[in-house]
């Protein structure tokens, strides 16, 4: 018996932000194409070189820039062999009705096997087919303009602006470098299972067209972090913090906090104000990088930069304030282990700030991560 449940959504609450983000990244990338492909041919007709089918590849460039049927080979390679064969098909079949269906029919086989599927390649196969007299003027010359080069540009919008806007597009593949630069996969996707296994998993469950292998390791990965997280019981951020803390104000110069790192061997310092508030946190990696920023807008070596950086006598010091982080992860006395364990295994960040309210009552290291996991694992 069919549930009236299965006719709600599915798809789980997006933020208005992540919204807004997608339907503002459509309406770049169908304006700048439009204009980019009606430039050379500003006598055709809108309707013609800014063809329906865009609209419908916009959702996924810009909505879900990870599927698989998103990525620039179906995407590009979708769009062409679709608008190739129903030009084709155009030129032999005369009937309006079956034009149509032979269209779609061959272009979604011809997708499939050119491991290119991209839904609006079947807009595409239709469009081409109810377009006779488009054909008869262009020939498979429809193919490369508008649909090719149209859905090129769009691509490559949808790349600057998934870059613009934190998005990583393309999706990187399973054998990308991770975030380090390095050949290792990213520490929540070291499975022991090959990109073979992973893709005879997808195929086992017909989910190839759903999921990449990059988007299933990353789950299965998260998943078994969280099946760990369970493992640990109720051991909340209070009982591993470090509760003795040393803290620095916003204008504490960074030769002084430079000397607290050597002194004391931390990695992380928090910026606090006169009142206590926590402002946010420095971690060693920043000097690192302000350095090597300014090494090369200044045309200097980094030990140069380095040095003008830590300078006592510079005019006006580089101080606290300049390079802390305030965005970063915090936590809370009662937040569960579990989620101090998901905060840090990306390698992203080496502590994570204790509050109470807007005090930073203490910090939550690697080290201090580790020992509490290492307790557990003896219990």
């Amino acid at each position: 018996m069919l549930h009236l449940g299965s006719f709600g959504p599915v798809i789980a609450r997006s933020s208005p932000i992540e919204a807004f983000r997608a339907g503002l990244g459509a309406f770049i990338g169908l304006a700048l194409a439009g204009a980019f492909i009606l430039a050379p041919t500003v006598d055709l007709e809108l309707g013609l070189y800014l063809v329906a089918p865009f609209g419908a590849s916009s959702v996924l460039l810009f909505a879900v820039p990870n599927s698989p049927l998103a990525q620039p080979w179906s995407a590009i390679i979708g769009n062409v062999v679709a608008a190739l064969i129903a030009v084709a098909v155009c030129l032999i079949i005369q009937d309006p009705m079956l034009r149509i269906a032979v269209s779609v029919g061959l272009a979604l086989t011809a997708i499939i096997l050119c491991r290119a599927l991209h839904p609006p390649a079947g807009a595409v196969a239709m469009t081409v087919a109810m377009s006779p007299d488009a054909v008869q003027e262009l020939g498979f010359m429809f193919a490369l303009m508008p649909i090719g080069i149209g859905t090129v540009v769009l691509v490559l919008i949808a790349m600057a602006y998934g870059r613009l806007t934190g998005r990583h597009y393309p999706f990187r593949q399973f054998d990308d470098p991770n975030s380090h630069g390095t050949q290792d996969p990213e520490p929540t996707e070291r499975l022991g299972l090959s990109e073979t296994e992973l893709t005879d998993i997808l195929d086992r469950y017909k989910q190839s067209f759903n999921l990449g292998v990059e988007d299933l390791a990353r789950l299965i990965g998260a998943a078994e972090l969280q099946a760990a997280s369970h493992r640990t019981g109720p051991t909340a951020a209070a009982d591993i913090m470090s509760h003795g803390l040393i803290t620095v104000a916003p204008d504490t110069p960074l030769t002084e906090i430079a000397d607290l790192f050597r002194r004391h061997r931390f990695t992380a310092l928090p910026v606090v104000d006169d009142t206590g508030s926590f402002l946010g946190v420095i971690f060693q990696i920043h000097l690192i990088d302000r350095a090597r920023e300014d090494s090369l807008r200044l045309n200097r070596s980094f030990g140069t930069a380095m040095k003008r950086l830590l300078d006592r006598q510079r005019e006006t010091p580089m101080r606290a304030a300049d390079i802390m982080n305030a965005s970063g992860p915090r936590a809370a006395t009662t937040t569960p282990l579990s989620a101090l364990l998901a905060q840090m295994a990306d390698g992203a960040i080496d502590a994570v700030p204790v509050l109470d309210g807007d005090s930073i009552v203490g910090i939550v290291t690697r080290t201090d991560l580790i020992s509490a996991l290492a307790r557990k694992s003896l219990d």
